[in-house]
């Protein structure tokens, strides 16, 4: 973000890679999603004032915190009305429109999510189990969401948290990861 804001040109590298260990628990992967949002909360706010800002920094401002504002932190708050809504009209309303509603808010993000997979040149097979996240991982984001909004509404400091390492990316590769350093301009 301070690299783009100082009129660096930021540009997407097809052909980086980049290997992260998956965290082994809940406990784990709450921690490391809490650490990310958290960041992520910081950095929007750090960076606010590109919103207003010309050039670079002003396109970033305007597209780049939007779409992390909409992605990151107002869809993961908008979902569990959707789902509260959904079991409500299920209960006590018409199932069948709630249901219409629940399914299409589902297929609004398969729909967003083939389409990444797709840019990424990734295999679009894997959206079959995109149903089966609901049940624990959706729930587990709204709730990261809305503690790194209360922790940062509160003024709150996060404390660094590291994670227990496995090693296993490291062996599902084939040894330790070659570090390359690219020039950035």
């Amino acid at each position: 973000m301070a690299l783009w804001r100082a009129g660096w040109r930021v540009l997407y590298e097809e052909s980086a890679v980049a290997w992260t260990e998956v965290p082994s628990s809940i406990r784990q992967l709450w921690r490391q999603r809490y650490r990310w949002c958290y960041g992520t909360l910081q950095a929007m706010w750090k960076h606010r004032g590109a919103v207003l800002s010309t050039g670079p920094a002003g396109r970033f401002g305007r597209r780049g915190l939007t779409y992390l504002a909409l992605f990151q932190v107002a869809l993961p708050l908008l979902a569990p009305v959707i789902d509260v809504y959904a079991l409500y009209g299920v209960l006590f309303r018409d199932p069948w429109e709630s249901a219409a509603v629940w399914f299409a808010f589902l297929g609004v993000q398969i729909v967003c999510s083939g389409y990444a997979l797709r840019l990424d040149g990734e295999p679009v097979r894997a959206l079959w189990s995109m149903p089966f996240q609901i049940v624990v991982y959706r729930q587990l984001m709204y709730l990261v969401v809305i503690q790194s909004l209360v922790a940062l509404l509160l003024g709150s400091r996060l404390r660094w948290q590291r994670m227990k390492r496995s090693g296993t990316a490291a062996e599902q590769i084939g040894g330790p990861v070659p570090y390359r350093s690219v020039p950035m301009r």
